[in-house]
Formats: C-alpha cells, structure tokens, sequence
C-alpha cells in the first residue's frame, strides 16, 4: 500500500536471497526487464547508487546499510514500446525548451527536478515544460535547489497515469539511458512494485 503523508517508511533490514545488488538506476531497470520478458516476480535490488538511492537517503558509497524499501515503478509506452523506470523518464529536444518529464525519484543527477517527488505515494510527478529561451538559465540555475517550481511554463501534475502527444518526437532518456525517441508517451505507476534495500 503506498505510503499516507506522515506515516513512517523504511525498516531495517538485508537484502533477501536472490536480491540483486546494481549499481545504477539503468542496471536496475535491466534486472526488472529480464524478470518481466521472463515472466519471474521481481527480484528485490540492493541499491549501491543512482538518483532513486539518492532520494532514499543512500549515499553510493559501495556498500549496503541495512535500511529496506517498498518503492513503486514506473512504466512507459513510447509510440508502442515498453519501457520500465525506477526512476524517471525525461523527453525533450536538444536545448531543453521542450520537454516532459516523470519522476518516481526526487534527482536526476545533481538536479532536484521532483521536490515533492515520493517513490512510494502511488504517484508519478509529471512536468510538460515550453520554456522560451530567455528562461532556460534561471530556471537551470534553481534546479539544484528544486527552487524551479511554480513555474508559468511548466505544467506539473501528479497523477498515477497520463498520456502526451507532443508536437515533434522527442529524443527520449530512462534512467539515464538513451531509448530513442517518440511522439506519444504513455507513463503509469504501478505501486508497490519493488523492495529495495540501501
């Protein structure tokens, strides 16, 4: 059951048998997507690093400290193909005035992109973003901080699924891997996917 605003989260605990340690966001969503093309349950992931360690307060330093997780996952359909995410998908064109991007994480690398992004509240934090020019260095220069949002130009919503039709296909990115482009984005949570220990 996903996580209800001020009530506790996290217990510790190892990594059980057959749990799988990765090293990335990207590695993780490798060892999902052979469970599911095999049709095996998840395995749960010790998290040595990545932005959805980060956001659990882990600190990729090699090795696991003993704190366990129930965290959703997301899933996309890009023009018709799946895709899974732990983490976050980002679509957007070459210079960053357009983009659509979700969040199960709260980072994306050093950038604070989700402030109130949870991994496990059943929800995707979503922001459609046409972002002039003019504006694309004062909003870089708060991301660190997460201090980009409100914006006028970035449309946020939390929603456990959404679909977008963009104007042109985007170059697309999950999990800080490269998976082509597309046009129409379909992205949904299913809660409750995973245990993760960091």
């Amino acid at each position: 059951m996903p996580i209800a605003k001020g009530q506790p989260w996290g217990e510790p605990g190892e990594l059980p048998a057959g749990g799988v340690i990765v090293g990335s966001d990207a590695e993780a969503g490798h060892v999902l997507w052979a469970a599911r093309k095999e049709r095996r349950p998840f395995p749960a992931l010790g998290l040595l690093g990545g932005d959805l360690c980060r956001t659990l307060g882990g600190g990729g330093g090699g090795e696991l400290h003993g704190v366990r997780f129930t965290v959703d996952l997301g899933e996309a359909l890009l023009d018709g193909r799946l895709h899974l995410f732990v983490a976050h998908l980002v679509a957007r064109n070459r210079r960053w005035t357009r983009a659509f991007v979700a969040m199960n994480a709260q980072w994306i690398g050093r950038w604070n992109v989700g402030p109130r992004a949870h991994p496990n509240d059943g929800l995707l934090d979503t922001y459609d973003a046409h972002l002039p020019v003019g504006q694309l260095l004062a909003v870089r220069s708060r991301l660190h901080h997460g201090a980009h949002l409100p914006h006028p130009n970035i449309r946020e919503r939390r929603t456990g699924a959404l679909q977008v039709e963009l104007e042109h296909p985007l170059t697309v990115r999950i999990d800080n891997t490269n998976v082509g482009t597309a046009r129409v984005i379909s992205v949904r949570v299913e809660p409750d996917a995973l245990t993760v220990v960091i």
